[in-house]
């Protein structure tokens, strides 16, 4: 048998990408076994909870092993890739004694959870107190048990959300027969150990023993329906929606407004030589009118700490705004917008916008967002009931611009009007104070010169 020198080999782990994120699927590789790289390359992008993230290597080596193919999850921690950091070709052969049987690899790597799975070979034990027993003899225990996989009593597999829904139910999980891939134990094995037992009585024949679940079988018509895991940002986004939805007591308030000066004031700004080669359109307006009203309301920036029963006023505005991309709906933000001017504010919104099309949008672009504006009206639609991200305060739908009939100056004209929702987290703002932000927004949009005597 032989082995690389392991003092020339490094493993490069899963890094957490983002924060508090536990896991990341590899979307793609970029480097295969005998690819020489170099500090810095980018080696794999993975897709976590959040956002799809490219993976540079932090050394310079060549490739000896790809842990996981394509499209596995991989817990924060593990091992993806070895490298030889030795420099040139492949290390000589070493000759070594054949190893006990528990410790062969098998050719293809079984996913591990971070913290569990057999411990490594170099592993020292702390002396055992009591009568000592000869070396020898003690091995061969030891090797005997540990062929008859009986020496340690291995944890169960399970992730962080099960063990501690385990926890909370009283379940030990030694006791749980796990139906997940690789013996994992799932969510449903847990609630199914909680299940009613029998009555402790006198039964003629003894209760059925629950078997294993088995892996479960398509039964749909598969030429007429498409199955589609949900996974990385469909599923945070997902669970963020419905935390939040049961969560902070939403409130929804609508405004129908003329925004036929607001539309001619965009066609005048992108004339303007300061404003040449930026995104200009009406967004940038009522992203900028938004901020304004946060100004002349700042009450309304806020989030809700429960653990602390506390409001925490935020001085500053990170202003999200949703994008639909490939992977799912994403709200990154625009860090410190309130202190930007018209044109930064339009800079920003393009480099966000185009990031976000590229799949690039980084998760830290996603964090400690303080309101979101969602534009519905792109999709021609007239308005919605929009959903809080978690941990906002409120968030501006703006619905589709159209020509319609409006009463102007005493006349029936017609004119460009479009329907803004407001949804607030009622536990932070009232209906005042949700009443005055809508006002101030649709005010200036209706007379978009007060951008320039409010700001």
């Amino acid at each position: 048998m032989t082995t690389m020198t392991e003092a020339s080999v490094r493993e490069f782990k899963m890094p957490d990408v983002g924060e508090g994120l536990t896991e990341a699927e590899i979307l793609k590789w970029y480097v295969q076994p005998g690819d020489q790289v170099t500090d810095g390359q980018v080696v794999c992008e993975v897709e976590t909870a959040k956002a799809a993230v490219e993976l540079p290597i932090p050394y310079d080596g060549i490739v000896r092993e790809l842990h996981f193919p394509e499209g596995t999850t991989v817990d924060v921690g593990t091992s993806i890739i070895a490298v030889d950091v030795s420099g040139g070709a492949a290390p000589a052969p070493v000759e070594t004694t054949p190893a006990p049987e528990p410790e062969k690899k098998p050719e293809g790597r079984q996913p591990v959870l971070v913290g569990y799975g057999v411990a490594a070979s170099s592993t020292k034990r702390r002396p055992r107190k009591g009568p000592q027993v000869p070396v020898q003899e003690a091995s061969a225990a030891i090797q005997t048990e540990l062929n008859g996989h009986a020496a340690v009593k291995e944890r169960p597999l399970a992730k962080p959300p099960v063990r501690k829904l385990a926890k909370d139910l009283g379940v030990d999980l030694a006791t749980v027969t796990p139906s997940g891939p690789d013996g994992i134990i799932t969510r449903e094995d847990v609630h199914a150990a909680v299940a009613p037992a029998p009555e402790p009585t006198v039964v003629e024949a003894p209760a059925p023993v629950r078997a294993p679940a088995s892996a479960p079988v398509a039964t749909y018509d598969t030429a007429r329906e498409t199955r589609i895991p949900v996974k990385g940002v469909r599923k945070a986004t997902a669970a963020a929606m419905v935390g939040s939805a049961f969560t902070a007591p939403h409130v929804t308030e609508f405004v129908t407004i003329d925004v036929t000066r607001t539309m001619k004031l965009v066609e005048q700004l992108k004339a303007d030589k300061e404003m040449q080669g930026l995104r200009v359109n009406p967004l940038l307006l009522i992203a900028k009118a938004l901020l304004v009203a946060i100004k002349r309301n700042p009450d309304v920036n806020a989030s809700w700490d429960e653990a602390n029963q506390e409001i925490v006023l935020k001085h500053y505005v990170n202003l999200g705004i949703a994008a639909a991309t490939p992977r799912g709906l994403i709200v990154p933000n625009i860090k410190d917008a309130h202190a930007k001017t018209l044109p930064q504010l339009a800079e920003s919104l393009g480099e966000l916008v185009a990031t976000a099309r590229e799949g690039k949008t980084s998760p830290a672009a996603m964090q400690g967002g303080t309101v979101t504006i969602t534009n519905v009206g792109v999709f021609g639609v007239d308005t919605g009931t929009p959903i809080l991200n978690p941990g906002e305060s409120a968030i501006l739908a703006v619905g589709a611009i159209k020509l319609q009939p409006w009463v102007h100056k005493g006349k029936v004209k017609p004119r460009q009007v479009t329907t803004l929702a407001l949804s607030f987290d009622h536990r932070l703002v009232d209906g005042e104070l949700g009443s005055k932000v809508l006002a101030d927004v649709a005010a200036i949009l209706e007379q978009p010169k007060r951008l320039i005597t409010w700001a």
